[in-house]
């Protein structure tokens, strides 16, 4: 076996510790429709906390399907946002949802 010089070494460079930056899109206030308006407030806010915000009505009403985790079951209120559909996916929820933000 050969042996390895000690400044063979290669230095591991050090990345420097900066968080990541919001994408400036997602952080402008939209202005939620009545019927979004109904479920998480008529304020206008981001959507990244519109998404907060349907999420805990969802989790705070029993909404998530027991069965299948991913699919969501619209009371009164989230009907009316998911164009009348009893029950949505989650992906698709996010698509129905952003039609009611301006």
């Amino acid at each position: 076996m050969a042996k390895k010089k000690a400044g063979s070494r290669k230095t591991a460079k050090k990345k420097s510790a900066s968080k990541r930056k919001p994408n400036a899109a997602f952080m402008k206030p939209m202005q939620p429709s009545a019927a979004l308006g109904a479920v998480i407030g008529g304020n206008p806010m981001p959507r990244t906390e519109v998404t907060k915000k349907i999420w805990s009505y969802i989790k705070r009403n029993g909404l998530q399907d027991t069965k299948n985790r991913r699919m969501i079951n619209a009371d009164d209120k989230l009907r009316e946002v998911f164009g009348g559909k009893r029950q949505v996916s989650m992906f698709e929820m996010t698509k129905l949802v952003n039609k009611h933000l301006r």
